[in-house]
């Protein structure tokens, strides 16, 4: 088994990822595949926290523009969030990972309160923690709940899993072909670049908590495993100056 390089992660997934092509709700063969890339984390004794995204059941930046008062926009958005949380963790648990998630928006029914030392007592114990609704607050992203929760949890770095983007470029890649790719960055140059890695909030409480983020590809084959080892993988921003 490959030696691990960093023993505690939060992984980001969006709510998109789950979708698969359909580009809306949860694609199953889709969560199983990500269910069984976290199980092999967890098998190499990685600790880990996921913060889930609900944009494949709610837009809130969407539904603001249609009319609808932000804030009660961004807890629809929460919501969507925790049903992903729980078909993740179905997934999870299907796959014999014990598992628990915890909300910042209580519903006790279906999750714990978020508690930040039950959360580190969960993943002391080798269980696999799921963040839902984000920081609880509307105004933030679910990239700055996946910050702020990696930071409070003290994960050794941050993955952020993209849908078909193997890490930053200098431009959409899709849009330009001719766009460059970063294999690492500073802190500074993704935030000066104003490159769409995540909102410049969760980019600069990484910065001032020194916490790595490594940007890459859900859907290429283990590469989780990849980033958990230390093999260049995506992209790094670190407190490093790179290429960019």
């Amino acid at each position: 088994m490959p030696e691990v390089k960093y023993n505690r992660v939060l992984l980001k997934l969006s709510g998109e990822a789950l979708s698969g092509a359909a580009g809306f709700g949860i694609d199953t063969p889709t969560l199983v595949r990500i269910a069984r890339q976290v199980k092999q984390l967890h098998t190499m004794g990685v600790a880990i926290g996921i913060v889930v995204g609900g944009g494949n059941i709610w837009r809130g930046a969407k539904a603001e523009e249609q009319g609808m008062d932000r804030v009660t926009a961004d807890y629809a958005g929460m919501l969507g969030t925790i049903i992903n949380a729980l078909a993740l963790q179905n997934a999870l648990e299907k796959e014999g990972v014990d598992t628990r998630t915890q909300s910042a928006i209580e519903v006790r029914q279906v999750a714990e309160p978020y508690i930040r030392r039950r959360a580190v007592r969960h993943l002391e114990k080798g269980r696999v923690v799921i963040f839902a609704g984000g920081t609880g607050n509307p105004y933030m992203t679910t990239d700055t709940a996946a910050a702020l929760r990696a930071i409070e949890i003290g994960a050794d770095v941050l993955l952020m899993s993209k849908n078909n983007v193997d890490g930053i470029y200098s431009a959409d890649p899709e849009k330009f072909p001719d766009a460059k790719k970063f294999d690492k960055l500073s802190y500074l140059q993704a935030l000066n670049l104003r490159l769409e890695v995540m909102d410049s909030t969760a980019l600069s409480l990484c910065l001032e908590n020194k916490l790595p983020i490594i940007v890459f590809d859900l859907h290429l084959s283990n590469g989780l495993e990849q980033a958990v080892t230390g093999l260049p993988i995506g992209t790094l921003v670190s407190s490093e100056v790179g290429n960019g």
